[in-house]
């Protein structure tokens, strides 16, 4: 009862990106699974049926390893053993250490606005639980305590955290690292046109058709999923979204979100509804973490952040739907 609920609640808050391929044709294979916390879906166009079943298992394998190896949640996981190390070394796989790095980047990019050691703040809300309630207060004042990116100590393939009840958090960039290492793996195997979609996060192959991109849509935040803003072409690239209706619930009038300031460990406050990047092929990392620090940064401050990564353009939805972007993007009205 707790996974359909759960489900539900993300079909309901999930989502400023839809994938729109349409009815496709024939050869359109498409599996949806929930992993990663979210509903995942492959859709792999332009191949016969066995091939295409047989590419999507192996996408979805590898979605369900790189999970056991980054999940905070997961007995096992690299990141579930540093957790628990009490501060003491931990030997991680090269892909969870890369990761981490990029998040110790974006740590920095950011002045700590998105900070991986957030897990203990995180972790005393239950945004998909049958019964999710505020924290209690003194509670989250001691976990906001532990949140500080440049406590993590890397030495080789070791890393450990000064504070030993601190606890590291990839939920904000591992659905982006994922999607590229997906696109990589689809690509190798011959993969011509496909879409991938992890939640919030969008990469593609080639195009929907010789000429034509792929069209991903922008839904109206709070609409359940029923109304588009708008939609962007997308061709060879990827488009992520950090939305605080992503994840959220009501106490007392007052609507929570997961979108958690580090500094006061509660809900951001900010301008924005939502935020969606769009980059080129193997950028879906930096679109996954670069929504979420736009999100939290505002528009003025998100425009100045994006200049570190020109490749990237960006669309912020406010709280009247309006939505302005940078010059390289344009959005598509609904239709």
């Amino acid at each position: 009862m707790k996974l359909i609920k759960k489900i539900t609640l993300i079909l309901l808050c999930a989502g400023l990106i839809i994938p729109q391929t349409g009815c496709g044709s024939e050869e359109q294979i498409s599996e949806n699974q929930f992993l990663l916390d979210t509903i995942c879906t492959i859709t792999i166009d332009g191949m016969k049926k066995e091939e295409a079943e047989k590419i999507i298992v192996e996408a979805f394998e590898t979605c369900r390893t790189y999970e056991n190896m980054l999940s905070k949640t997961v007995q096992g996981s690299d990141i579930y053993k540093l957790n628990h190390a009490g501060g003491k070394s931990v030997a991680v796989r090269e892909e969870t250490l890369a990761l981490i790095k990029k998040g110790i980047d974006y740590g920095r990019l950011s002045g700590g606005g998105f900070d991986i050691t957030i897990g203990a703040v995180s972790e005393l809300w239950d945004f998909s639980g049958e019964n999710p309630k505020v924290p209690d207060a003194e509670q989250l004042k001691k976990a906001v305590n532990t949140v500080d990116y440049r406590q993590i100590q890397i030495e080789g393939n070791q890393v450990s955290l000064k504070n030993p009840k601190a606890q590291v958090d990839l939920g904000g960039i591992a659905k982006g690292y994922i999607a590229d290492r997906l696109i990589e793996q689809m690509k190798q195997e011959g993969v011509e046109q496909a879409i991938i979609s992890l939640g919030g996060n969008v990469a593609v192959i080639g195009e929907k058709a010789k000429g034509v991109p792929w069209n991903i849509g922008i839904e109206r935040p709070y609409s359940d999923r029923r109304e588009i803003l708008g939609s962007v072409g997308l061709s060879d690239g990827t488009i992520a979204t950090s939305g605080v209706y992503e994840r959220c619930f009501e106490e007392g009038g007052v609507l929570y979100h997961h979108v958690l300031d580090p500094k006061t460990g509660y809900p951001v406050k900010g301008e924005l509804d939502a935020v969606a990047v769009k980059g080129g092929e193997g950028q879906s990392i930096d679109c996954d973490a670069m929504g979420t620090i736009c999100l939290m940064a505002g528009e003025k401050k998100g425009r100045r952040l994006l200049k570190e990564f020109p490749e990237l353009e960006a669309a912020f939805i406010d709280k009247s739907d309006h939505i302005k972007t940078t010059e390289g993007i344009t959005i598509n009205p609904a239709q």
